[in-house]
């Protein structure tokens, strides 16, 4: 047993209030790392337009068909309908309007959200299929 002038620690007490210390500096460092660009889910079109060129524009291109549609223009429009590109059946059946919402479910695991949709490429991380959706989207409002 600890004794101060005045004040009396109980051993487990000194215990609780380290552990309760430690997690309050795990929350702060945790909001910092939050706060950090590239973190976190905070849309970043510049940084989406590099990742698309890393990681799309193998199969995609803006203004025309390679093996995947072009892209300008895509949010906002109704899978399957560049009349241009031979999209899969499923595709052109699936009738998505394509959001922010649906385009992560699609970049996260087409074949999830359209089974049979020709689509074997997907997007593991949350935050590169945030800034490339908001890449395509600021493109699609020009």
């Amino acid at each position: 047993m600890k004794t101060d002038k005045h004040i009396r620690i109980e051993p487990r007490e000194s215990v609780l209030c380290r552990m309760l210390l430690a997690l309050t500096g795990c929350v702060v460092a945790l909001i910092f790392f939050m706060a950090l660009p590239g973190t976190g889910q905070a849309q970043n079109s510049e940084h989406g337009k590099e990742l698309f060129e890393k990681r799309c524009s193998g199969c995609h291109a803006l203004d025309k068909e390679k093996e995947g549609p072009r892209l300008r223009g895509v949010y906002g429009r109704m899978s399957g309908t560049v009349t241009s590109f031979q999209y899969s059946n499923a595709l052109k059946a699936a009738r998505i309007t394509w959001d922010a919402a649906s385009l992560d479910k699609w970049l996260a695991g087409p074949e999830k959200l359209v089974p049979d949709s020709d689509m074997a490429f997907q997007l593991v991380r949350p935050d590169e299929r945030t800034d490339i959706i908001a890449y395509l989207k600021e493109l699609s409002s020009h």
